[in-house]
C-alpha cells in the first residue's frame, strides 16, 4: 500500500510519501509562502528523490479541514487533480484528527488549538486508547470551532491532564496559562504543527477500513462560513 499525504490547512506546507509501515519522504515548510507556490514543487522534489512511480501510488490522504480556507482550497485542488489523474481514490482526514495523531500513544489528552481569527479556535479533544500493543486514536470532543475560553473550559471538565499544540498556542498561550485548571503541557517543536506523515499514517488506517472515496466526492471542510459567504449573508438579512 502506497499513500501521498496532503496537509495545506494552515501555515505549514507539508507532503509525505508512505509506503507500507515505512514513512518514504516527508517535506514540510512553515514559512511565509502561499500554498500554490510550494506544494507542487515539494510533492514533485520528494517523488524524484525517493524514485517513486507515481502510478503506484494506492491513495492521496488529504486533511480536509478544518483549517485556512484558502489553504484548504489548494490542497483540495492539489488532491483531486492527482486522484482523477491517477485514477485512486482520496481519503480524508480531519486537521485537528492529524494533529493529535502526531503525539501518538501519549496518556494525556490531546488539544489541537488553530487559530481561526475572531477570536475563535479550530480545535478538538482526543486521547489514545491502547489495545493489545496498538493505540487507536479516540474522539472526546469532535472538531469544532469555539472560543479559546470555552475549549479551555471543556478541557478543564476532563480533569485529566492534557497537552496542547498547534498554531493556536503561541497566539492564546497567555489565556491557557490563566485559564487552564489541570496539569497541562505544550508538543515540542517538531510535533506541534501540522504534518502530512501523520495525515498519511492516519490515512492509511482509515483506507485499510475501507474509508475512503472517489476524487469527484472531495470537498473541504470549512466547519465555519468564509468571509464572503458571511457578509453576503449579512446583506440578505437586512
Amino acid at each position: 500500500m502506497k499513500l501521498i499525504g496532503i496537509d495545506s490547512s494552515g501555515m505549514t506546507a507539508s507532503v509525505a510519501i508512505l509506503e507500507d509501515d515505512l514513512m518514504v519522504a516527508e517535506y514540510s515548510v512553515n514559512y511565509k509562502k502561499t500554498h500554490s507556490q510550494t506544494l507542487l514543487p515539494m510533492l514533485d522534489e520528494i517523488v524524484k528523490m525517493t524514485e517513486t512511480d507515481i502510478n503506484t501510488v494506492d491513495a492521496i490522504a488529504i486533511a480536509k479541514g478544518p483549517g485556512s480556507f484558502t489553504g484548504l482550497r489548494i490542497g483540495s485542488a492539489t488532491a483531486k487533480g492527482l486522484g482523477l489523474a491517477l485514477d485512486i481514490p482520496i481519503v480524508e482526514v480531519l486537521t485537528t484528527d492529524a494533529l493529535a495523531y502526531n503525539l501518538y500513544g501519549t496518556d494525556r489528552v490531546i488539544c489541537p488549538l488553530m487559530d481561526a481569527r475572531r477570536d475563535q479556535v479550530y480545535t478538538g479533544l482526543y486521547e489514545f486508547e491502547k489495545n493489545a500493543d496498538i493505540y487507536t486514536l479516540r474522539t472526546l470532543l469532535p472538531a469544532t470551532a469555539l472560543s479559546i475560553e470555552e475549549i479551555l473550559e471543556k478541557v478543564n471538565e476532563t480533569g485529566r491532564n492534557t497537552v496542547f499544540l498547534g498554531d493556536g498556542v503561541p497566539v492564546f498561550i497567555d489565556k491557557i496559562k490563566e485559564l487552564t485548571k489541570v496539569d497541562h503541557i505544550f508538543a515540542p517543536a517538531g510535533k506541534n504543527r501540522q504534518s502530512a506523515g501523520s495525515v498519511a499514517a492516519l490515512g492509511a488506517e482509515k483506507y485499510k477500513a475501507g474509508e475512503y472515496i472517489s476524487s469527484d466526492d472531495h470537498v473541504p471542510e470549512y466547519l465555519r462560513l468564509s468571509q464572503a459567504e458571511r457578509e453576503l449573508k449579512e446583506k440578505e438579512s437586512r
